[in-house]
């Protein structure tokens, strides 16, 4: 009897062993894309007020590495909900802001954009999956260059990337169906006005920087009639530099 259950017990481990060695570790790759899953879904789920819901948009974001846009030792860190330091001052904006910001821009097939304020790279990238065309500008030298350098290592070959003053847009270019700024002027830029195409759409963070003081994130329309604003949420964005700090 007591060989009859040893053999057992061998067999048992032996069949605990082959399962151990067959299953292995998911890779970097299974790993970052169950994480981008997993913050996808994430800010599906959050309030009727601040979540995302176009499928467009959400599809984008399963699609972009995210972990490509941030610092190697943050990397760890790529998928949580929220800001990350991307070195120069500057930070890659909280997914939840990326995605709201791109939703309310209802981004069309097609679409030429703007983005005034390059940073990481990483807003550039959603935009191309959902537009024709996507402009972007970066006043800081070194980051227009190292986000053109992950654009172009990703094979995203619809993006126009530069360094200059995003106050003055990207005239040449214009007009844009789309601009979306993800810095903070205390004023609208009337440049980025003149280059919105009528019926085009703009959403910009308006206010000062800094702990103390309160930004609003606006939707503006561009219309026969005028400009039309709509208040979306509270948002807080580096402050946008150059031509926007100078007086008029």
């Amino acid at each position: 009897m007591r060989m009859i259950w040893s053999a057992r017990m061998a067999a048992l481990a032996s069949a605990l062993l082959a399962a151990a060695c067959t299953r292995r570790a998911p890779t970097d790759a299974e790993r970052f894309l169950q994480e981008r899953e997993a913050m996808t879904a994430l800010i599906a789920a959050y309030s009727p007020e601040q979540r995302v819901r176009a499928p467009r948009v959400l599809a984008a974001m399963r699609k972009v590495p995210r972990h490509e846009f941030v610092p190697a030792g943050l990397r760890r860190l790529a998928y949580a909900d929220s800001p990350l330091e991307i070195g120069e001052g500057q930070t890659i904006s909280q997914p939840l802001i990326v995605g709201c910001m791109t939703e309310a821009l209802a981004i069309r097939p097609g679409d030429k954009v703007l983005e005034i304020g390059t940073g990481s790279g990483y807003q550039a990238a959603i935009l191309a999956e959902l537009a024709g065309e996507v402009y972007t500008v970066e006043i800081l030298e070194a980051l227009s260059a190292r986000a053109a350098a992950t654009l172009a290592k990703l094979g995203y070959h619809n993006i126009h990337a530069r360094a200059g003053d995003g106050y003055r847009g990207w005239p040449e270019a214009a007009p844009f169906d789309a601009i979306i700024v993800t810095c903070a002027p205390e004023r609208i830029p009337q440049p980025l006005i003149d280059q919105l195409k009528d019926g085009g759409r703009m959403v910009i963070p308006i206010g000062r920087s800094g702990i103390w003081n309160n930004q609003e994130l606006l939707l503006l329309r561009k219309t026969a009639a005028g400009l039309t604003q709509e208040k979306r949420m509270a948002v807080r964005f580096v402050p946008m530099t150059g031509q926007a700090q100078r007086r008029p």
